[in-house]
């Protein structure tokens, strides 16, 4: 099989899966090729040095990559097309300390060929029904538990006329009817300054990817108190840890209670059919200052209903009982 072929038939499996990364990854004397799917990572071949570096080859050069530097960091992209579909690929090498170079393959899907399922649809109303209030809508959970997948339906469902603009890092979903900009920091360009360009550009809905420091919190909070819906992502452990999080950003209590108007907290549980579903909980502000530490109550009687109706495990919801 011609490395081409071999190559198509990697990225064919992948989008198959909905796989956000491919990895060519060095192991001993070997090479690792791995797919990361909203399931999990999973070793697709295992393949020597040689056949590893013919492969990565062809992808830099499709990606317009000089295929004469191995070890330091380089950056590329292209388009990948199959029968129905044409996917925008973002590929980044790095060379170990051994000179043994990786590389990282972004999978960038449009919006139509991405669909998530809930366990709970009434969430989705529920915050539909929150977000019309404006201010800030924040979703937190692990890495991979669909969060970014679910803002973009949400804003989807209720697009009409409105502009939507998204401050990513990168870029996870392409939708053309979005002013999409990706944080790019060799060009001065991180979170805060683009939702300051973004502020001029008064858009009706902004996508934040994700909060990560104080300047990006308070670039966040300052677009919500100036009208606009604001969607973002978070790293905490619950709903309540959320708050927890924007104070030790340090964003005063006060900006939080005029600026967050709800929070979500999503997990994608696998289910007796073979696929994955979300669940979703919905808090409005208020109700979550009134917590010292979350009560998964009501997440534990989602995951109970779930079991009593065969969609999934017992396993299952003992390994998500606590989110």
């Amino acid at each position: 099989m011609e490395i081409s072929e071999q190559v198509a038939k990697l990225y064919q499996e992948a989008t198959a899966k909905q796989a956000s990364d491919i990895y060519f990854l060095p192991f001993g004397n070997y090479y690792l090729i791995k797919i990361r799917d909203p399931h999990a990572i999973t070793t697709w071949q295992k393949v020597t040095p040689v056949k590893a570096r013919r492969m990565m080859n062809y992808c830099k050069y499709m990606a317009d990559m000089a295929l004469s530097e191995t070890r330091r960091p380089q950056t590329g992209s292209m388009a990948w097309q199959d029968d129905s579909q044409t996917y925008s690929l973002r590929l980044s090498t790095v060379g170990d300390f051994a000179g043994a170079e990786s590389l990282v393959i972004r999978i960038i899907y449009d919006l139509k060929a991405i669909t998530t399922s809930f366990f709970n649809s009434e969430a989705i109303r529920e915050i539909n029904n929150l977000a019309s209030r404006r201010g800030l809508v924040i979703f937190s959970g692990p890495t991979g538990s669909g969060k970014t997948t679910t803002i973009y339906n949400l804003v989807q469902q209720n697009l009409s006329d409105q502009f939507v603009m998204t401050i990513e890092d990168p870029v996870e979903i392409k939708e053309s009817r979005y002013l999409q900009l990706q944080v790019n920091r060799e060009a001065g360009m991180d979170y805060a300054d683009l939702i300051k360009v973004g502020l001029r550009h008064r858009p009706d809905i902004f996508i934040i990817g994700e909060i990560r420091d104080q300047v990006t919190a308070e670039a966040a909070i300052k677009a919500a108190l100036s009208g606009h819906l604001v969607y973002a992502t978070i790293h905490a452990q619950d709903p309540v840890g959320v708050i927890s999080r924007l104070q030790q950003l340090g964003i005063s209590d006060h900006f939080i209670a005029q600026a967050l108007t709800a929070v979500g907290y999503q997990r994608l549980i696998p289910t007796t059919s073979g696929d994955r579903r979300a669940l979703l909980m919905v808090h409005e502000y208020a109700g979550l200052m009134e917590m010292k530490s979350y009560d998964w109550r009501a997440w534990q009687d989602e995951l109970n209903d779930a079991v009593t109706n065969h969609q999934i495990t017992r396993t299952s919801a003992d390994q998500y009982w606590f989110g």
